[in-house]
């Protein structure tokens, strides 16, 4: 079995990691990323030599609503039983001994670009809480919690938004963004982990509701509205500068924070960076077409403009659509799985994903730019009378791509049927640790929460068998 557990690598001084960062500068809120770069440039010793480490510039998190079953994946078992092994068949790929299902021919292509890890798992079977976990990398409380809501104790920041806490904005435009919207349950029941919760709203990802495919797109959020002309946007904007600075001898915290929330919108709106990071509509026609004229297809395109435009990490991901049913919404295929698969999700994924893939490589961005897949949990490993998969944690599939990841590789084993880890299991609080260290920051990095303790970003471990 490989082993990936964290040996705390020395610095070239000798010094370990995390001996390191206590001794460097912390600051109020941890080791911020601009002290950790100063740092490596005044003396090149100080820069970690494991594997991968800063590779990626920027990430692109792929999240899959409702869980792709690994079986039709992944990790298919042709030798499986019936029951088990589903109506696909596997298929070679660009990997030496790696069958993927054959639902997935774009991106079997191209897989000695990309790291599949075969045995996550939470042994969490509710989409909420185990969500949290994936997109937090901390453990919810309880687990197998459904309709989980967002508030203490389960108010761990998300990946997303301690990147943006240690990145910072960049000219204008924010360091995490979502897109193209929140992750939620039937009933308009919001996941929890998606916000920067106890890290403090200006640390939140900018969330962005939209539907790129629609011909009529814009971003309601980024542009002025229909009925306001610029003149009458720079007038109240004069008029809030105007009122802030009435407020100014007074304890106006709230206000503050509001008065920065108001000036990026107002940096946002006039910034031309951020105005031609969302002109989607500037990519040539084949460009497009290849992504997929869908909502998932240019919402992963936008997500490569964004990164170009400076964006730390961007997460896109795939909910429900408007014509899906409660019985089966997005990948959550409890009923109709080969059905669902075949025609409405397995190609509009394989044909974005495999795109993403071929227009960073084509751009040189593909090494310094990080591409996560994956969903909150997997699919049982027998189907169910309605033809479907079940919620299923036990173990279940994710992929890397670029940014420090090492193209070809497979981690971990899961069992005959796919239904538990035999090899090389990984929890989410290692995923997170791997993203983090990809992008240049430390897992080890302190934060403080809001009575001023110190908190490691991750207390995983980083898989250096895939970098």
């Amino acid at each position: 079995m490989l082993s990936f557990q964290y040996s705390g690598a020395k610095l070239c001084d000798g010094l370990s990691r995390r001996e390191w960062l206590r001794l460097g500068s912390l600051g109020a809120l941890g080791l911020s990323l601009p002290t950790l770069e100063a740092a490596r440039a005044a003396n090149p010793s100080l820069a970690p030599h494991s594997n991968g480490f800063g590779k990626a510039k920027a990430c692109i998190f792929l999240f899959l609503l409702g869980g792709p079953p690994q079986h039709e994946t992944w990790d298919p078992k042709p030798n499986a039983t019936p029951d088990v092994r589903g109506d696909f068949k596997p298929i070679s790929s660009a990997t030496t001994g790696l069958h993927v299902c054959e639902l997935m021919p774009q991106t079997a292509k191209l897989t000695n670009h990309i790291a599949v890890l075969r045995a996550m798992a939470t042994d969490d079977n509710a989409h909420s809480s185990s969500g949290y976990w994936m997109l937090t990398g901390r453990p919810h409380t309880p687990k197998n919690f459904e309709n989980a809501t967002p508030g203490a104790p389960n108010d761990w920041p998300s990946i997303g938004s301690v990147v943006r806490k240690l990145r910072g904005d960049q000219n204008g435009i924010p360091g995490s963004i979502r897109l193209p919207e929140e992750i939620w349950n039937t009933g308009r029941i919001v996941w929890p982990g998606q916000n920067a919760g106890w890290l403090g709203a200006t640390a939140d990802p900018w969330l962005l509701s939209c539907d790129p495919s629609d011909p009529a797109f814009r971003v309601p959020d980024v542009s002025l509205p229909i009925n306001m002309t610029p003149e009458r946007f720079e007038q109240r904007h004069a008029l809030r500068q105007l009122m802030n600075q009435q407020f100014a001898s007074m304890d106006r915290s709230p206000l503050k924070s509001w008065s920065q929330w108001q000036s990026k919108a107002h940096d946002l709106i006039g910034n031309t960076k951020t105005q031609a990071a969302f002109a989607i509509d500037q990519e040539p026609d084949a460009v497009r077409d290849r992504y997929g004229r869908n909502r998932f297809g240019q919402s992963v395109l936008m997500a490569r403009r964004m990164i170009e435009a400076g964006v730390s990490l961007v997460q896109v991901n795939w909910t429900r659509g408007k014509e899906d049913e409660d019985v089966a919404p997005a990948w959550d295929t409890h009923a109709k799985n080969s059905e669902r698969l075949k025609n409405a999700l397995m190609p509009p994924m394989d044909q974005a994903y495999s795109a993403l893939i071929e227009d960073l490589a084509a751009r040189g961005m593909l090494d310094e730019t990080l591409i996560v897949w994956a969903g909150e949990f997997g699919r049982s490993p027998k189907i169910n009378p309605s033809g479907g998969r079940d919620h299923w944690g036990h173990v279940y599939s994710a992929a890397l791509a670029g940014g420090g990841v090492q193209g070809g590789a497979v981690y971990g084993q899961s069992d005959k049927q796919g239904a538990y880890p035999i090899d090389g299991r990984v929890e989410p609080q290692d995923l997170a640790a791997t993203i983090f260290h990809c992008l240049g920051i430390p897992p080890e990095t302190m934060v403080y929460d809001k009575a001023n303790r110190p908190m490691p970003i991750s207390n995983g471990h980083v898989i250096e068998s895939i970098l």
